[in-house]
């Protein structure tokens, strides 16, 4: 009796201990837990290709078209004049800039002035002894002879004879040296080639001005010119004569130029050609930055996005059955944030901003289940 109840009783532990130890090994599995896939929201537009202008942007910086560098030809201390010689003055055609003092020069001049008449009235008695035909005509020269004016032209020589008497006294040559000399003196006023404003002035009243000095500029205010630099691919569609819409940076005024020429030649570093434009009106000053919209033509059934956009700037991401695919397109033309590009077929949905870590075949949802067009 007492054998069975040990069977049983040894049999109920190794039953129980069999129990145990599986439930110790099941406690010990570790539960594995589903990950969940994340599927990013994109941004998309829907094609519609139609004709775009391909506008050619540039840039530059205003520059007066008349304008002149204002130098001494002659020395002297500066003298005042009715306007002072400042920046920022305005002058009329005609109207004296600056004057610098005379006193010595003029001196000099009239003492050649006095031996050119003097040694016309040395040769009145031969003249009237060797050519009486000739002598009332240097008679009326001399009695029109004015110190305080320019001086006479010489009379006409009738004969190779009496040219050669002349000659021989150096009224010629005194006649010639009062005349530089006279072109020297109109050189210590400077006077205003036409309408304009003084943008520069480097000497100040009373100073003392030398040769070959530059003493300020000077500008006309009403004419400007722009140069610009236009890639080399379009100079076939840039003309003398195409007009172009300027605008400042904050875009808030606008001006109308023409493209007034075209340089030939092609800079070879950057393979751009120089063109400028002439533009004029209210608000524009010298070395104001503009910038520039030439139209160059219109793109047929192209489509314009953001460069950003570019893979290897030959292909764009596109939306497609939940996933994204890349699709091979032609760029036309670059600006500075977008591109123009043909090759998109209409109703192509494509994204409009950048996935970060996108790749074809990648599960994307359109944000709100909706697209936007453009």
């Amino acid at each position: 009796m007492r054998k069975y109840i040990s069977i049983a009783l040894a049999s109920i532990l190794i039953i129980g201990a069999f129990f145990i130890v599986k439930m110790m090994i099941e406690s010990n599995k570790k539960s594995t837990k589903k990950v969940k896939q994340v599927v990013k929201t994109v941004f998309i537009d829907i094609v519609e290709n139609k004709d775009i202008p391909i506008i050619i942007e540039a840039n530059g910086t205003l520059v007066a078209k008349n304008r002149i560098d204002i130098f001494s030809e002659v020395q002297g201390v500066l003298q005042p004049t009715k306007k002072d010689f400042k920046a920022g003055g305005s002058y009329k055609k005609g109207e004296i800039i600056l004057r610098i003092n005379s006193e010595e020069y003029f001196a000099n001049l009239q003492a050649q002035k006095s031996n050119l008449y003097n040694a016309i009235i040395s040769i009145m008695p031969d003249v009237r002894l060797d050519y009486p035909d000739e002598y009332e005509k240097w008679k009326r020269y001399l009695a029109n002879f004015d110190f305080n004016k320019a001086t006479p032209k010489l009379p006409v020589i009738n004969s190779e004879k009496e040219k050669y008497f002349i000659s021989g006294r150096n009224i010629y040559t005194s006649y010639y040296n009062v005349k530089n000399m006279e072109i020297r003196l109109s050189k210590y006023i400077i006077r205003a080639p036409y309408k304009g404003v003084l943008t520069e002035a480097l000497v100040n009243l009373g100073s003392l001005v030398r040769q070959g000095q530059k003493l300020g500029e000077y500008i006309n205010p009403s004419v400007y010119e722009m140069e610009i630099a236009i890639n080399a691919n379009y100079i076939d569609l840039l003309q003398k004569g195409n007009s172009v819409s300027l605008h400042n940076l904050k875009k808030t005024k606008t001006w109308e130029g023409t493209v007034i020429r075209v340089n030939g030649k092609i800079n070879q570093a950057s393979q751009t050609v120089k063109a400028f434009i002439q533009v004029s009106g209210s608000g524009l000053k010298e070395g104001m930055y503009l910038e520039a919209n030439l139209v160059a033509k219109k793109e047929i059934n192209a489509y314009e996005i953001s460069r950003k956009l570019l893979v290897n700037n030959k292909s764009i991401y596109i939306y497609k059955d939940s996933v994204l695919e890349l699709l091979k397109i032609n760029p036309v033309y670059f600006k500075d944030k977008t591109v123009i590009v043909r090759g998109l077929k209409n109703g192509t949905q494509v994204l409009s901003k950048n996935i970060p870590g996108a790749y074809v075949g990648m599960i994307v949802k359109p944000f709100n289940g909706n697209t936007n067009k453009k």
